[in-house]
């Protein structure tokens, strides 16, 4: 046995369990379970072109060989990317931790109280910095959280009698490049028109309903926000700003001037700038907005026995379950990144923020006056931390190339430089000595730093923040070393059992991936960098796409899109790009199976189409004969059909070369969402089935943990035809040779994210990825025999199998009083998170449980479900007094001195024996989620706060 092959320690099932797991499906290999799941006119014939595997040891001599192709020299580009320093606290007990970074989104609120309360510390930081009602739980990138501020701006408008219709959106010449370009990306199919200007001389015209504004500017000067959001709100003009978080310690938040949004990154609190990401923005508003804001909010309510609790607020208002009614497509979060972010605030307080912000202000002022002396013309009168020199760029380019520093070349005529919070004295000096010897002149040295105030007193920050105990406590490492691990042992992660949400593909995210994530020369490049200091990333990148395009059988792959979300956006936008070129305007017909995900329908009309549902069979599987009728009626203005596949129902439809031809004849092109692509990786392809771009979930199928909700990597794969229409970036060249404009701030997305998946892809190799197909479908199949006789599943195969997943149904136990979501809380008492309830279809749970995972775990998984089908079956109607409906039981409960309950201590806190040797505890009982949304409180607020609510 080669015990250094990565494959044996992916894959759970040892040979010998595999044998077992076959015997007890009744079939001789697991290619004839294959030959039963997998439709025959799917297969590949050829297996996957790919060069050896490395072993573990082999790939990280090769990722850190890349890594010194990667030139890190001191940067101060800006535009919204900085150089930080990372607390090594938090880097080795965050970043570097499973029990942080392998945790799902925290839907089952009652074992993920740890990193709600996390994000809440992050949405109570955002809205002290800009002065807002509320915040969400952040979103991809600021680039996309200014889109999206910019669609409830549009979306709210109709409320108002006067802007109902109106579709003007100024922007301010001042924006960042790469958010304008985001901006028109999702401005034009949704009819909104962009119009581009001086805030200055804005005239306020009745034909706007929104603006936005960038608070400093690209080019460092801070222009009189008070004035403009004033000027606007007596026009009836909304205003959303996009602000510098750092910034925002000595400029006034922009919600005290009256601004409806503001959004940002947090990147400068201590994020990798990674080549672009992954990074946290955020987006803070007015409680006014709160059914209308994207993406998540973390409240607080109470649990069932009235204690503070944390869960998802507003949970049904999340846009991506309003359908083709939605505004957004937002469905994830940048969790990992803003749980990182916010223990950045928590580490150094207000005091040591302002200290930070200070000792950058302080710099930039320092480096303003030297040049000036030098005779360099620094034209912006108010500033933060970037300044603007107006002299011949090429002179100083070629000294600044020569002595590897980075600035910004706007023009011929200008550079820019952003002192950031790195940037030491050493550096001040060594950056006048670049321009002192541009303009052959003898340089000026500085020894200390003084006090300086260049930002206009107008918009000083005043008004207090971060004024929680949460901001003023924990500053020593030992403190937040115990504030972190506190926190993580309220969560349920991969570190402690088997997560198996359906769809969502809960795998191992091995150590040998995620370790280059801490390297220097991986996390500090910075996106806009010339491409020849980026040669690791880009070698790593171009052979990443050249892999995934291997693996989809398609002709081309774009990295770009940050999130599952926006890959599906993506893929719309490019075939409608492909439709347009041939002069195809007209079509725009969406048509969508009524089982798909929420944000099928939801990317569709943000890509300006217009969505019509096709039925479902009682199997589950598409309706072939209602496809070809509604294909063939909208035939002339078909333009695509979203498609998952295996479907939602965890079946490989046999029909489905059959669906997308109906969908060619009729001049459409087929989506398909490859939220399920670990059941086809190795065995068949989206190319082969007939589809012409899909987009993958790289934190699924390839490995990037969920992070407790987030990063995502959402690439699309597309066909020959739609090449061209890759998305680009206003300053990086990416994408085709008719490039959309940008679907995420950054070039390549969130590129350091990209070395996880090409760890896993370099050390499977192509028969190591297959085998893990086989084996994701092998462990169904065998939950599925197992559970026979407890649960009915509801979705078979032609041949009785599964694909890599299975819904069971949960509706009949009603008749007991039990709903799924019993069977949800009482799973915590067993040490497990629950798999994907009531979705796709209500009343069921959907199963996944990867390649991952051992015999062992599964049988425990399976052993648990076989006792709750037991408890059920002793379950009375009427009588709520049960293990189920008290579930989930925690210490407190376990331990009273009382106990008021039909059943003993034992059966609640250890009702199987293995229980005993890995107890995990809940730290709250099921929370009320009504009277969270009723009284929502999304914010540290004392308990003064949460007694009146």
């Amino acid at each position: 046995m080669n015990t250094n092959a990565f494959a044996l320690r992916h894959i759970g099932p040892r040979e010998e369990d595999q044998k077992l797991m076959l015997e007890t499906l009744g079939v001789d290999s697991l290619d004839q379970l294959i030959y039963e799941t997998l439709p025959d006119d799917i297969r590949l014939e050829n297996g996957l072109n790919m060069e050896a595997p490395m072993t573990e040891h082999e790939y990280l001599l090769h990722i850190h060989e890349l890594s010194k192709k990667n030139k890190a020299y001191k940067t101060y580009i800006g535009l919204g990317y900085h150089p930080t320093i990372l607390p090594a606290v938090i880097q080795r007990n965050i970043l570097e931790n499973p029990g942080w970074y392998t945790a799902y989104t925290p839907y089952q609120a009652e074992i993920a109280q740890g990193r709600l309360e996390a994000l809440l510390n992050f949405q109570t930081m955002v809205m002290d910095l800009t002065g807002m009602d509320m915040a969400n739980a952040s979103l991809l990138d600021e680039s996309t959280a200014a889109a999206e501020a910019m669609s409830l701006l549009f979306a709210v408008r109709e409320r108002s009698q006067k802007k109902a219709g109106i579709n003007k959106f100024f922007v301010s010449e001042n924006i960042l490049p790469q958010t304008l370009s985001l901006l028109q990306t999702r401005a034009n199919p949704i009819g909104i028109e962009l119009v581009v200007g001086n805030e200055e001389t804005f005239d306020f015209s009745s034909e706007f309903f929104g603006a936005i504004l960038q608070y400093p500017g690209k080019d460092g000067q801070i222009t009189d926000i008070e004035t403009f959001i004033t000027k606007a709100n007596d026009a009836q003009i909304k205003v959303a700003v996009a602000a510098d978080i750092l910034s925002l310690i000595k400029l006034e938040a922009p919600g005290k001037f009256g601004a409806d949004v503001v959004v940002g990154t947090t990147q400068r609190f201590g994020i990798p700038m990674g080549y672009g990401g992954p990074h946290a923005a955020f987006f803070a508003t007015k409680k006014a907005y709160k059914r209308d804001i994207p993406g998540r909010i973390i409240g607080v309510t109470k649990d069932k026995n009235g204690n503070r609790a944390l869960r998802m607020a507003l949970q049904t208002r999340e846009q991506h379950i309003k359908r083709d009614k939605a505004t957004s497509n937002i469905c994830t979060a940048q969790v990992l990144l803003a749980v990182m972010a916010s223990m950045y605030a928590v580490y150094h307080g207000p005091k040591g923020l302002k200290f930070i912000a200070n000792k950058v202000h302080n710099k930039a002022s320092e480096l303003a006056n030297a040049l000036n002396k030098l005779g360099y013309n620094q034209v912006n009168t108010s500033y933060f931390d970037t300044l603007q020199i107006k002299t011949k760029a090429k002179k100083i380019k070629a000294v600044a190339k020569e002595k590897k520093v980075n600035l910004y070349y706007p023009d011929k005529e200008t550079v820019i430089i952003a002192i950031n919070e790195t940037t030491s004295i050493r550096d001040i000096n060594y950056l006048i000595s670049v321009f002192a010897d541009a303009a052959k002149k003898e340089t000026i040295t500085i020894s200390e730093v003084t006090e300086a105030n260049n930002i206009s007193k107008s918009i000083r920050r005043t008004s207090d923040f971060l004024t929680s105990d949460i901001f003023n406590t924990y500053h020593s490492e030992t403190e937040l070393m115990r504030y972190i691990k506190y926190l993580e042992r309220k969560d349920l992660a991969l570190n402690h059992s088997m997560i198996s949400l359906g769809s969502c593909t809960m795998k191992l995210n091995a150590a040998s991936e995620m370790l280059p994530l801490s390297w220097f020369k991986w996390g500090n490049i910075h996106p806009f960098a010339p491409l020849k200091q980026a040669k690791g990333y880009l070698t790593v990148l171009k052979e990443l796409e050249d892999l995934l395009t291997e693996i989809t059988g398609f002709a081309a792959t774009s990295l770009q899109p940050n999130s599952g979300a926006q890959g599906e956006f993506a893929g719309l936008m490019v075939i409608k790009a492909y439709h347009e070129s041939r002069d195809d305007h007209h079509r725009n017909i969406c048509l969508i199976p009524s089982s798909a995900h929420g944000t099928n329908p939801a990317s569709a009309v943000m890509a300006g189409m217009k969505v019509i549902v096709t039925k479902s069979t009682a199997e589950g599987n598409i309706d072939v004969d209602d496809l070809r009728e509604k294909a063939a009626l909208h035939k002339d203005n078909l333009a695509a059909l979203m498609v998952t596949y295996p479907s939602t129902h965890g079946v490989y439809e046999s029909a489905i070369k059959e669906i997308t031809q109906i969908i060619h004849d009729n001049g459409g092109q087929v989506y398909m969402d490859g939220a399920n692509m670990n059941a086809q990786v190795g065995l068949t392809n989206p190319g082969n089935i007939g589809a012409d771009v899909c987009h993958l979930n790289l934190h699924k199928t390839f490995a990037i943990p969920h992070g407790g909700g987030g990063p995502g990597v959402g690439p699309i794969c597309v066909a020959k035809q739609l090449v061209p229409f890759l998305p680009g970036s206003p300053i990086i060249k990416t994408g085709g040779k008719k490039a959309i404009t940008a679907i995420s701030a950054a070039p390549f997305g969130s590129a350091l994210a990209c070395l996880i998946s090409y760890g896993y892809i370099k050390m499977l190799g192509a028969e190591g990825l297959t085998e893990s197909t086989k084996v994701a479908i092998l462990n169904a199949n065998y939950i599925k025999h197992r559970l026979e006789g407890s649960f009915d599943t509801l979705y078979s195969g032609e041949r009785g199998r599964a694909a890599h997943e299975m819904i069971v149904d949960c509706r009949p136990f009603k008749a007991n009083g039990i709903e799924v979501t019993d069977i949800a809380k009482r799973l915590m008492d067993y040490g497990f998170h629950a798999p994907t309830v009531s979705f796709p279809v209500a009343g069921t749970l959907m199963i996944e449980p990867t390649e991952s995972e051992s015999k062992a775990e599964i049988d425990r998984f399976c052993d648990a479900m076989v006792s709750i089908r037991k408890e059920i079956d002793n379950a009375v109607k009427g009588d709520d007094n049960n293990v189920l409906k008290n579930a989930p039981h925690t210490l407190d409960m376990i331990t009273a001195d009382e106990w008021y309950f039909p059943y003993t201590r034992e059966a609640a806190a250890f009702p199987l024996e293995y229980v005993r040797d890995n107890k995990f505890w809940p730290s709250v009982r099921r929370v009320d989620d009504a009277y969270g949304d009723r009284n929502l409180i999304c914010s540290c607020a004392p308990i003064e706060a949460y007694v009146e609510a």
